[in-house]
């Protein structure tokens, strides 16, 4: 029997679903599941409890092992389930010890911890790109966001210690590395060295030159540094796609959530490194019917999609999350905050449609991540009739959401 792990959640969640499985299986655990779950959203919260009980129904007899965000927050309620066996914090779930205690409840002060452990994973199961964690935590206080108090403070993973992982995982065939974290661009202001979120992307692709492909996870923009704007420009193996943590489009509702920019800051920002790096592709995180939000400030969010010009948008219905500012303020009706993202996904679906279009032609690196199907560095969807791990491909049409390319 195996140690299977459900990741629900973010990047970093499927990092640390290879920790998992390493630590537990040296832990002497043979037969179980472990939920690593997510707490951005109420409804993650709901589908992470449908897995456990899913999970239990099905093989009933099996150790089930709850962790991550929302098991960091709620212990008690997931310990309650039927069929949990240990309900372990997020620093807990990656020490061997932890699975081999018998205490069912193991979920310390997440805040006291000023370290990120020292792990190296061999790769993911089932994925053609691999997940490399640089930093863990988050010091800002957005007012929706419940994560800082579930992943503790910021912390970054020594410049070393991601080289080390980085080659590693090229040494065993991964093509393309995705750099992530909670708060990316805060990586290296707790290290005595100098330099940021740049300065470690220059760093890496000059200490590991036989990585093809760097590609980052989720970014703020208003934190990108100098160097970081350098690298995208002068990089060519810096995969040009950013995932921006943009959140809303009004300045008003911007400071409702306690953001750090101003709609002007990430129209701004997309502009430049659109000039910096012509082939760009950005993507977003959306929030709808944030507390307070009228017509106007929706209008703005809406509008934001075509001023930074979007090729991917991330939706969220706003979800209040108990303990946080937000959900304390005056709510919109769920069918409104319902409605407005239904209408903000059309317009997303409009925008990525026109990004399509605008790829027909062009010849693109496709990396394969399984038969018939890869990614371009931009990180569309490419069907191709091509042997991995890398293909060249000429883009000769759309088929739903994903180009169509031909060898070339």
């Amino acid at each position: 029997m195996t140690v299977d792990v459900v990741n629900f959640g973010c990047r970093l969640n499927s990092f640390e679903g290879a920790v998992i499985r390493d630590q537990a299986t040296a832990a002497g655990v043979d037969d179980a599941v472990v939920v690593n779950t997510c707490a951005v959203t109420a409804e993650a919260v709901r589908q992470a409890r449908q897995a456990i009980r899913r999970a239990h129904r099905d093989a009933p007899g099996r150790r089930i092992v709850v962790t991550g965000c929302a098991a960091q927050l709620e212990p008690e309620s997931f310990a309650a389930l039927p069929g949990v066996a240990q309900v372990l914090g997020n620093e807990e779930k990656l020490k061997a010890a932890s699975y081999a205690a018998l205490a069912p409840v193991q979920v310390g002060d997440i805040m006291a911890v000023r370290d990120v452990p020292e792990h190296l994973v061999d790769g993911l199961d089932g994925r053609a790109r691999a997940v490399v964690q640089i930093q863990q935590g988050c010091d800002h206080r957005c007012t929706f966001c419940i994560i800082p108090f579930a992943r503790g403070n910021s912390r970054s993973v020594p410049l070393g210690m991601v080289v080390d992982q980085v080659r590693k995982l090229v040494e065993n065939g991964y093509r393309e590395v995705v750099l992530t974290g909670v708060d990316m661009t805060s990586w290296g202001q707790d290290l005595p060295v100098g330099g940021g979120l740049g300065t470690l992307v220059r760093r890496l692709l000059a200490a590991v030159p036989e990585l093809p492909r760097l590609r980052l996870s989720s970014i703020d923009c208003i934190e990108a540094d100098a160097e970081l704007m350098r690298a995208l420009a002068e990089e060519a193996r810096l995969m040009p796609h950013l995932h921006l943590s943009l959140q809303a489009g009004d300045d008003l509702i911007l400071k409702r959530m306690k953001r750090r920019h101003a709609r002007a800051d990430a129209v701004a920002f997309c502009d430049e490194v659109r000039r910096l790096r012509p082939d760009v592709a950005f993507g977003a995180d959306l929030i709808a019917g944030f507390p307070t939000e009228d017509d106007t400030a929706f209008d703005n969010t809406a509008a934001l999609i075509d001023d930074c010009g979007l090729a991917y948008t991330h939706i969220f219905p706003f979800s209040a999350r108990p303990g946080t500012p937000a959900a304390r303020m005056p709510q919109l009706p769920k069918s409104v905050r319902k409605e407005r993202a239904a209408r903000l996904r059309e317009i997303g679906a409009a925008a990525h449609r026109r990004f399509l279009d605008s790829q027909v032609g062009r010849k693109v690196e496709v990396l394969m991540e399984r038969d018939g199907l890869g990614r371009a560095p931009n990180f569309a969807s490419v069907a191709i009739d091509a042997a991995g791990p890398l293909a060249r491909a000429r883009i000769v049409g759309i088929d739903n959401d994903q180009l169509v390319g031909m060898p070339a």
